[in-house]
């Protein structure tokens, strides 16, 4: 049937279901006090973790991070997309799916150029694959993937496929009207110069579909079979297509295992096929991009312990720095991260085809935990026998140690570099300074990405910087309220009725991404106050995971008083962006030598100290 699925539907559906008896119908739940809890679906694990709470009508794991309302736990647990799941519940509670046209066909054309692209996608991968079994120029495409040990089975698993010479191939068989070419531009398949000519992105290359979570094909990977350059080329992003959220291998890693123990994180696609043909299947890579938290979230949900995997060479060691910190704030009880550093000269792919899948399974298995690594990377040139030696390892890897989740994970690491240094645990955290903000998750635009090889990641624009984690590009916009932005959201998902009452107006100068998803989330409850509907609003995103993660914190104040505390965080909000501004002013004039100051820069620095002071006062 036509057109999207009416709001007021989605609304009276949520209202007319229970989050638990959807849930239960599914995963058997157990009554825990006023929740309900159970192992996760979502991840293999002995403990129960999943919590359902009945009153807001959502679920959440608290070890893998997955969340959201009865149609995004439908779409999960059973692979539905969006208007399947809600017309799956529909039929449970017996209504018949309400659609809308008019002010929607914007959106449901957004949504249609959408269905285009994974229809054009899937089109796409099936004629790769035809080509590297009928075309007459395959056999060096064969040939190729038979030199690399792979087997006709393993490249049927992954797609793989094979792009002929010429530059018109897709263009001729997609492109034939106007319609057919905008769809290949928008997927990325096909590129226009600066003369307005149009040919293949991917020629003459070995083709990797990159699946999303739902087996969808979203982008390709190509190889190239001649000596074009680049070696590897990814598809650009799209609106389907976003490289820092989707890891290579990932889907076929959770059809192949019921249940996983591990993931290794390695660097290229044809480490992920090779190992899965000597029996690996629990390997994925990125997509020419650096690991992400967003990574880390979405393999903790499959599972709680990551193994990354390196070349030996200096590159593979700059990389695992950077893993390093990504790694950190990931660190809950009960996850575990290891490093391993293949020999030199070798990466997964030569090794196990060279060694063999028992010799390559003894290294992971004996990788480098967490704890090791970072306190051999912080201490790497410092003779840690003498007191200068110790006092530069504290400086070195306390900043490393600030930005792990509190819990017992977080103590033991202190409690670990106070043996290294001689100090007590209450001294080294003595000599912190001000806690730094509090963890964000990634958008999915953390990373500037480039189509670059999975081998090939330009690292020339990085510093081995190991006196503190060095400062990301992941997160230009976030800013010092962001923190309490985000308590503020936490209070609005547990009573969302309060973005009706009068809030305190945020100064259009205030800035983050935090601060930008409470002014958003803010609207949005007031033309429907309701968590659910607000967590299905950004189901599968970061601010997704972000919104499930604030909703599952116990508020340690009663209902009456949360309306209280909002005002009172909105407003502590606006004072500290305040007095932020009137720091850098004071900051600007101070900066001028006095006596080249005019009396009224004079009298403004007077004026500026003195509203500093009434600010401190509030």
């Amino acid at each position: 049937m036509a057109g999207r699925i009416a709001q007021s539907f989605i609304d009276e559906l949520l209202s007319r279901i229970d989050i638990v008896e959807v849930i239960d119908r599914r995963v058997k739940l157990k009554k825990t006090g006023k929740n309900y809890s159970a192992c996760c679906p979502f991840h293999d694990e002995k403990t129960p973790s999943f919590s359902v709470n009945p009153d807001k009508q959502f679920y959440y794991c608290f070890g893998c991070g997955a969340g959201g309302n009865a149609v995004s736990f439908v779409m999960d647990y059973e692979n539905l997309d969006f208007p399947q799941a809600v017309e799956s519940l529909a039929a449970s509670a017996g209504m018949s799916v309400i659609r809308e046209e008019g002010s929607f066909k914007q959106s449901a054309a957004k949504k249609q150029r959408q269905r285009d692209l994974y229809s054009l996608m899937e089109q796409l991968a099936g004629y790769y694959q035809q080509a590297l079994r009928q075309h007459p120029m395959r056999e060096q495409a064969i040939g190729y993937l038979k030199n690399r040990g792979l087997s006709g089975e393993i490249a049927k698993t992954f797609g793989l496929g094979f792009a002929p010479p010429g530059w018109d191939n897709a263009l001729k068989r997609f492109g034939q009207d106007e319609q057919g070419k905008q769809h290949l531009l928008q997927s990325g398949m096909l590129v226009e110069n600066d003369q307005g000519r149009q040919y293949d992105r991917f020629r003459h290359r070995i083709m990797f579909p990159i699946r999303d979570q739902r087996g969808r094909v979203i982008a390709f990977g190509g190889r190239v079979l001649g000596d074009d350059k680049p070696k590897y080329l990814n598809s650009p992003e799209t609106s389907i297509f976003h490289k820092g959220r989707e890891l290579y291998g990932l889907y076929e890693v959770r059809k192949q295992n019921r249940s996983l123990e591990q993931i290794l994180v390695v660097e290229g696609y044809m480490d992920v096929i090779a190992l899965a043909q000597h029996g690996i299947h629990y390997a994925v890579a990125t997509l020419g991009t650096a690991t992400s938290e967003t990574h880390l979230q979405r393999i903790y949900r499959l599972c709680h312990q990551v193994v990354f995997c390196f070349d030996g060479d200096n590159a593979g060691r700059k990389a695992a720095a950077r893993a390093l910190e990504t790694s950190l704030p990931t660190l809950q009880d009960g996850r575990q991260v290891r490093f391993l550093f293949l020999p030199e000269g070798h990466d997964p792919d030569t090794l196990v085809r060279e060694k063999g899948a028992q010799h390559l399974e003894h290294l992971i298995l004996n990788a480098q935990p967490l704890e090791e690594y970072l306190f051999a990377h912080t201490s790497e040139g410092i003779d840690t026998d003498t007191m200068e030696g110790r006092a530069l390892l504290s400086q070195r890897a306390l900043p490393y140690l600030q930005r792990l989740p509190k819990g017992v994970y977080r103590q033991l690491m202190y409690n670990s570099l106070a043996e290294r240094t001689g100090l007590s645990s209450a001294e080294l955290q003595a000599t912190l300074p001000e806690p730094p903000p509090a963890p964000q998750v990634d958008s999915q635009h953390s990373y500037q990405h480039q189509d670059a090889a999975p081998h090939e990641e330009d690292t020339s624009a990085q510093q081995d910087q190991r006196a503190s984690p060095r400062k990301r590009k992941a997160r230009p916009q976030q800013k010092i309220g962001d923190n309490l932005a985000q308590a503020a959201i936490a209070l609005l998902l547990h009573q969302p009725t309060l973005a009706r009452e009068n809030l305190p107006s945020l100064p259009a100068s205030l800035e983050g991404e935090s601060v930008a998803l409470l002014r958003e989330i803010i609207e949005l409850l007031k033309q429907n106050p309701s968590t659910p509907l607000l967590m299905g609003h950004w189901y599968d995103t970061a601010e997704g995971e972000l919104l499930a993660r604030l909703a599952a914190e116990e508020r340690l104040i009663p209902e009456e008083g949360i309306g209280r505390q909002l005002h009172d965080v909105l407003a502590r909000l606006i004072r500290q962006h305040q007095r932020q501004n009137l720091d850098e002013e004071i900051a600007r004039l101070k900066a001028i030598p006095y006596q080249q100051l005019s009396a009224d820069d004079k009298q403004s620095l007077l004026e500026l100290m003195r509203a500093k002071g009434q600010l401190k006062n509030q």
